[in-house]
């Protein structure tokens, strides 16, 4: 058994092109146990009330991503061609290699979970996670004067 550790909940916002991140812990990480890649969840469980996500992916302990058509809580090794996971060089065409993959159910292997908004709420996120736009930096101009 895997000893439990804290969930890492990167949000992606698409209003703001901007992710945030938020650790989980206690009561809030098991209310994600045994969601799946596509389901959805209320903004409470992060503390952001009046938004509302979906999960997108996340990775397991050792780095393993999730994939989506995989129906399974833990980690297994599939042959592939192309696509998730794996990218043959194109001198290599049709070779096929076994690599590791985390199924898509969150459990306790679970350590980060991507996710997007798809309720925004009412909470200015730059402000609740702490986060201070950057100035934009204005040079002092001299005037040009155009030679007679």
């Amino acid at each position: 058994m895997v000893k439990t550790k804290n969930i890492r909940i990167v949000i992606a916002d698409s209003k703001l092109k901007r992710t945030f991140k938020k650790e989980l812990e206690g009561a809030n990480k098991d209310q994600l146990y045994n969601k799946k890649i596509g389901d959805k969840f209320r903004g409470e469980v992060v503390g952001l009330t009046g938004f509302e996500f979906e999960i997108t992916g996340g990775s397991d302990h050792s780095g393993f991503p999730m994939a989506k058509h995989v129906e399974s809580a833990g980690r297994v090794k599939l042959l592939l061609s192309n696509g998730f996971g794996f990218k043959a060089s194109n001198k290599f065409k049709g070779v096929r290699q076994k690599k590791g993959i985390a199924g898509n159910t969150i459990s306790e292997r679970t350590t980060q979970v991507n996710c997007k908004i798809i309720k925004w709420g009412s909470i200015d996120l730059m402000e609740h996670f702490g986060i201070k736009p950057k100035e934009v930096k204005v040079e002092a101009s001299a005037e040009v004067v155009p030679a007679a």
